[in-house]
């Protein structure tokens, strides 16, 4: 059942953890930052929380105003729930040097796009260019321009590279991108397009 527990505290500190301080609760914001998702999304991206679980956060949620359920029984963020975004990338920023958890862990897609949004420092004197990237089955846009990188769900118009992996694959390169060529020879990665191209977007991270 969604819990009603209260640090019965008047600081909004205080206030803002009672309302998303449960465990998972930000996890699920994380998770509808970049695109709206149905349950069984949610439950992909985060394998290790049980159906019910989930299911009382996002009433929780949804309850107390953050996320809101539109057609076709899909979850998205309201303008209150986004404006948690700087808060969830500062906290993002802080936790980068906590240390690892123990394996098996997770990582989702939307959490290394995420990352990848942040840490890009592309050239901002290059012409524009979009990116297809799919991750988990998943397509996603970027597009980096202005020295800047978006990230949209969807299909590009049209699109530099494309670049097929896992979420655990492009983290590993992100962290170093001369694995690329090798990526590529033993399948983990699929690249069509410019191969260059991708190359750069990797080494824009650092």
């Amino acid at each position: 059942m969604p819990t009603s527990r209260s640090y019965r505290d008047s600081c909004g500190i205080a206030r803002a953890l009672d309302v998303v301080g449960e465990r998972w609760a930000l996890l699920v914001v994380r998770e509808l930052l970049l695109a709206s998702a149905r349950f069984s999304e949610l439950r992909h991206a985060l394998p290790n929380v049980s159906s019910n679980l989930l299911a009382d956060r996002l009433r929780e949620l949804e309850h107390n105003g953050v996320i809101r359920r539109g057609p076709s029984q899909v979850y998205e963020l309201t303008d209150r729930g986004r404006r948690l975004e700087p808060i969830l990338e500062a906290l993002g920023d802080w936790g980068i040097d906590a240390p690892q958890p123990a394996e098996p862990t997770a990582l989702s897609a939307t959490s290394v796009l995420i990352f990848l949004r942040g840490a890009a420092r592309p050239d901002p004197a290059a012409p524009p260019a979009n990116y297809r990237l799919e991750l988990d089955g998943r397509v996603w846009t970027l597009h980096v321009a202005s020295g800047r990188v978006q990230v949209e769900p969807g299909e590009p118009a049209t699109a530099a590279a494309s670049l097929r992996t896992t979420p655990r694959t492009l983290s590993a390169l992100l962290e170093d991108p001369a694995g690329l060529e090798s990526a590529c020879a033993d399948g983990s990665v699929a690249v069509v397009g410019d191969l260059s191209a991708i190359d750069r977007l990797l080494r824009s991270v650092g």
